[in-house]
């Protein structure tokens, strides 16, 4: 069965034998393996600590988590009662239908709407479609935000937002390098003063590499980004993302983190496309959609 719904998430299978696999809890994808053409055989392409909670109790540490309607800590009015990341990744999707299922790809869309918890920390009116597409060598995530206010207030009664996959993947953190960053505008969130990490840097690096403790946000990124290691790469593309935040937290910072396993470090980068200088606008009525493109350019094996 390509599409296998159970309990608490549902399973994509490819008919070349990529897989996908979705928790409810979150819409986070837990897995993804995928071969590529140089290497059919399918291998896991995203990490998720083994200490991981997956039972709904806090936000899944690895795989895909989706950041919505703020990134890091709430900032804009609207968001003042949410957590850092906001709620789309610790509140159970509902899964809607199945959206393709043929020898090209299998897709799958899962809905997130206000509840009466949901309000009590964020009023405005919303609709989250998640879409899941699975291809033989491909994943794509799409996020449709859907402003579903009706009230008839001048001005309108908008919808600000930030939104962002947080993606871990599964590579050797020091010798993985992202390109290209090079000549990018970023901020430093490692620096030690609130001034410094809201002070602009240029990016001098060709690759930019996470040997040490690595949070920077990149603003007006390129949109296509390339992730290389000694025996493979894999292509990031993103649409309506302007942004892209690579992060390691390295053993500093990471073995202060409950759920990350001791040198889980060591296996991961996470480069995430997102919306997160500024908030997307959206009004009554119209919907935006942000988009995730990871193919598997070549080599088999990622984990070390």
């Amino acid at each position: 069965m390509p599409v296998e719904q159970k309990q608490d998430r549902v399973i994509l299978t490819h008919p070349k034998g990529s897989s996908v696999e979705i928790l409810l809890y979150g819409g986070t994808v837990i897995s993804w393996k995928s071969g590529s053409k140089t290497d059919p055989q399918p291998v896991e392409r995203i990490f998720v600590s083994s200490k991981a909670f997956l039972d709904g109790s806090k936000a899944v540490r690895g795989g895909i988590p989706v950041v919505f309607p703020c990134f890091g800590a709430p900032t804009h009015p609207d968001h003042s009662k949410l957590a850092q990341h906001g709620f789309a990744r610790s509140e159970v999707w509902t899964f809607d239908h199945v959206v393709m299922d043929n020898e090209a790809g299998v897709s799958v869309r899962l809905v997130l709407e206000p509840t009466d918890k949901i309000r009590e920390k964020f009023s405005k009116p919303f609709l989250l479609a998640y879409v899941v597409t699975l291809a033989e060598h491909q994943l794509s995530t799409d996020l449709h935000v859907t402003n579903t206010s009706t009230s008839s207030v001048f001005p309108p009664d908008s919808l600000e937002f930030q939104a962002l996959f947080h993606t871990y993947f599964s590579v050797p953190s020091n010798d993985v390098l992202v390109y290209p960053l090079q000549g990018n505008k970023y901020y430093d969130k490692t620096e030690a003063s609130e001034e410094l990490r809201n002070q602009a840097k240029e990016e001098t690096r060709s690759g930019v590499d996470v040997r040490k403790f690595t949070d920077s946000v990149y603003e007006d990124a390129p949109g296509k980004y390339e992730l290389v290691w000694p025996n493979g790469s894999i292509e990031v593309r993103a649409h309506n993302l302007k942004d892209v935040v690579v992060w390691n937290p390295q053993k500093d910072a990471g073995s202060r983190l409950a759920d990350m396993e001791d040198g889980g470090w060591e296996r991961f980068i996470c480069v995430e496309p997102g919306y997160v200088r500024g908030f997307v606008k959206v009004e009554p009525g119209h919907t935006w959609i942000g988009q995730q493109v990871l193919t598997v350019t070549s080599g088999g094996k990622s984990q070390l």
